[in-house]
């Protein structure tokens, strides 16, 4: 497997770094959705965030790589061992492809065709949901998903388990996952049950000015000729992100979210007429995790306007009068907000 292009290399697209690292801080900010152009680094830079990700504790030789300590969420077989203390080991967080042209069997798992032909046995391989317990599963050119994938993948992000009854077999598993998804709006919109899903959504857009453009193209034709000494130029600044994303992950309990933030949250959610309170919470939560990754011990206005536009823009109701777009006019309500 060919080594990742450095996430620190990656030129500009700040917007969408933030939003990833968020998710990656706190899983429970909902994911990430990245729209925009072809070539713009979409796929280049979540397959960067993998190889900042550090290392987890997993059951040996546990399908699901549940987690040792943990008393909920396990699978069958780790949830049946509690009277003894399971072996745990280090693991790479899993960032798991789901394919456009992946079939229903693949993603969530089917009949072991081989153990059933050549031992008789009835036995589950478990797919692609299963691999991406406990890590990321993306999806690129999201908005081409088939419907019944679609519908499926919003049964297991709501419940956080995966439920498989096919060929005689009923499997309970647990498949609690980072939906990253990215996609060019050309191709088409997104269904609004698997829009809503989403945490954060960034907009991406092609550089517009001749000195981004231009280093864009010198880093990616340098990595590709000379990828190990590309990776060594840029190592310790990745390295740097990894402890930074670290100590965020270890400080991020410890935040306070004082009232006046929580009321902040529902003033701008209120002023943007947002749909649900889905909005809030992930303000709020997205919120956290920036004041964790600056350092910070408590959620003000600074963090909630830095996220707002990604926490809330795909969550505005259409408004057939106004022909700005939702990231114009979360702009503008947050100016008012915030300037007032």
């Amino acid at each position: 497997m060919s080594a990742a292009f450095p996430f620190s290399a990656i030129v500009g697209q700040d917007e969408m770094k933030l939003a990833l690292l968020i998710a990656a801080v706190d899983p429970h900010v909902g994911g990430v959705l990245v729209f925009g152009d072809r070539g713009t680094g979409k796929s280049t830079t979540v397959r960067a965030l993998a190889a900042l990700l550090p290392p987890m504790k997993a059951v040996e030789g546990c399908a699901y790589a549940c987690a040792p300590e943990a008393t909920a969420g396990l699978c069958a077989k780790c949830d049946g061992s509690a009277d003894k203390a399971p072996k745990g080991k280090q693991v790479a967080v899993p960032v798991i492809d789901l394919p456009l042209g992946a079939t229903e069997d693949r993603v969530v798992g089917a009949l072991d065709l081989e153990r059933a032909l050549t031992r008789g046995e009835k036995a589950f391989e478990p797919g692609l949901l299963a691999r991406a317990n406990r890590g990321f599963l993306y999806i690129d050119e999201v908005n081409l998903l088939e419907d019944h994938l679609v519908d499926l993948l919003l049964d297991v992000a709501a419940s956080g388990e995966n439920l498989v009854e096919r060929e005689g077999l009923s499997v309970r598993h647990p498949a609690r996952f980072v939906l990253i998804g990215s996609g060019n709006p050309e191709e088409g919109e997104l269904r609004p049950q698997l829009l809503d899903r989403f945490g954060l959504s960034v907009e991406v857009t092609t550089p517009d000015d001749l000195k981004t453009r231009v280093e864009v193209v010198r880093r990616r034709d340098r990595f590709e000729r000379d990828g190990a000494a590309f990776l060594a130029d840029w190592e310790s600044q990745d390295a740097k992100i990894r402890r930074k994303l670290d100590r965020a992950r270890k400080a991020l309990g410890a935040v306070e979210v004082p009232d006046a933030a929580y009321e902040r949250a529902s003033e701008i959610c209120m002023a943007l007429d947002t749909d649900g309170l889905r909005g809030e919470l992930t303000l709020i939560r997205a919120g956290r995790a920036y004041a964790a990754l600056n350092g910070r011990k408590s959620v003000g206005d600074t963090e909630l306007r830095a996220v707002a536009p990604m926490a809330l823009h795909h969550r505005l109701r259409r408004d057939p009068l106004d022909e700005a777009g939702s990231g114009v006019r979360v702009e503008r309500g947050l100016a008012e907000i915030f300037d007032a």
